[in-house]
């Protein structure tokens, strides 16, 4: 299992996903631009002291990751967005583990041909009358139940 990031808008969140990711062994993908400028010195100002630790891959552009996943698929399964305009919740959804838990720009989201292109669209149910959670919050709890489900967390 993966988490990608679309386009992150917010240090402090990818930073708090990276970290996320080296404590579960998940790797991460970070697909570029971001909203702020990512290297090691902003990362560590995130909170993020595990980055040596963090499996990731930078990726230049939304094509360049598309092309990295059909160079890759025995790693890069189908892509499982996470967005408020989903039709099942991620409690119902069957993960698999080479499944990549996409998650959006925390300022819109992704575009529509992005929406568009993953295999399932998942939410998080909540209070109607709220507008969304964290992206990083968001990330973990669908992380928790796709990695629940596989039986991937690290054995203690």
């Amino acid at each position: 299992m993966r988490l990608a990031l679309y386009q992150p808008d917010i240090p402090q969140n990818t930073g708090t996903l990276l970290r996320l990711g080296a404590c579960l062994d998940l790797a991460v993908d970070i697909i570029e631009p971001c909203g702020f400028l990512f290297n090691e010195k902003a990362m560590r100002r995130a909170g993020m002291d595990y980055l040596e630790f963090a499996n990731y891959r930078r990726h230049d552009s939304w094509e360049d990751f598309l092309a990295y996943r059909r160079e890759n698929p025995q790693e890069y399964g189908r892509i499982v967005l996470l967005t408020t305009k989903g039709n099942i919740s991620f409690l119902d959804f069957e993960f698999k583990p080479n499944d990549i838990i996409l998650m959006g720009r925390e300022s819109a989201g992704v575009p529509e041909n992005v929406h568009n292109l993953a295999d399932a669209q998942l939410l998080i149910p909540m209070n109607p009358q709220a507008r969304s959670i964290n992206m990083a919050v968001s990330a973990a709890m669908a992380v928790t139940e796709g990695l629940r489900q596989i039986g991937g967390f690290p054995k203690i």
